[in-house]
């Protein structure tokens, strides 16, 4: 009881300034009921694609940097984000053949995952729904010389092509539940070998702590967040013709990512 108690109370300060428990690809707060009812009929791309334009670039821009204008919940997601970044990393090293095959990174926010993989030798194509967030990453490759990579403006529905790899991490917390088998199906479509996804899992105690954030609204709005059950996500990949190979659970007081490698078979 002592736990959840901490966690609970976690949640409700969060709530104040980033999304409760939710991977970094978001924050702000999460809507009340009637909230998400007086939203119900705005398109969450688009709230997404607004939202990582102004107000949000800036907060995750920060999150997703050295700066050190962050507070305490904003440091702890940076470390949870980077944590899942560095386990791909990871398993990306330990394989050894990355270099010269091409890597598809869909919402690749500033290029925390997609720079890493250009320097390890792998041919990048990385977009984002926020023309903020991609030119970001192209200015930072820029910046570090990296020539093996591009960054453009897309949603994910919208990318196209083949590839060896295709990443899509922390993204998912944007799709409604019954989009995210179609997204995880299109992901797949793109990738000749692997994909790599991680999402925010619904179980009953992510799913209450979510529930609790809440009844703590803040005073600004951002987008809806969502969670996902393991096995939809699963089953999506067999349908798709593909297999998990590795997993991993990242979880901090405010980050809480599952992360999924898949074969084709």
């Amino acid at each position: 009881m002592k736990t959840f108690t901490k966690y609970a109370l976690a949640a409700a300060c969060l709530a104040t300034t980033t999304t409760a428990f939710a991977p970094p690809a978001l924050s702000g707060v999460v809507q009340t009921t009637a909230n998400t009812q007086l939203f119900s009929t705005v398109d969450d791309k688009t709230e997404v694609r607004e939202y990582f334009n102004n107000e949000g670039f800036n907060r995750w821009n920060k999150i997703y940097s050295e700066s050190d204008e962050v507070n305490t919940v904003q440091l702890d997601i940076r470390n949870g984000h980077d944590q899942t970044i560095q386990k791909i990393l990871n398993w990306v090293e330990a394989d050894g053949d990355i270099k010269g095959k091409t890597v598809c990174d869909c919402g690749c926010g500033v290029g925390s995952l997609a720079i890493p993989l250009a320097q390890m030798g792998a041919k990048i194509s990385a977009s984002d729904i926020s023309d903020a967030m991609s030119t970001e990453a192209a200015a930072r490759a820029k910046a570090m010389g990296i020539r093996n990579a591009k960054f453009y403006t897309s949603d994910l529905e919208s990318v196209k092509g083949k590839y060896n790899t295709v990443t899509c991490v922390d993204v998912a917390i944007h799709y409604p539940t019954e989009k995210m088998a179609e997204m995880v199906g299109h992901l797949c479509s793109l990738a000749d070998e692997r994909v790599l996804i991680s999402f925010a899992p619904k179980t009953w105690y992510y799913d209450l702590l979510k529930k609790f954030g809440e009844l703590f609204p803040g005073p600004s709005k951002t987008t809806r967040a969502y969670l996902h059950k393991e096995e939809v996500v699963r089953e999506a990949l067999k349908k798709a013709g593909f297999e998990v190979s590795r997993e991993e659970m990242t979880g901090t007081n405010f980050y809480f990512s599952r992360l999924l490698e898949a074969k084709r078979v």
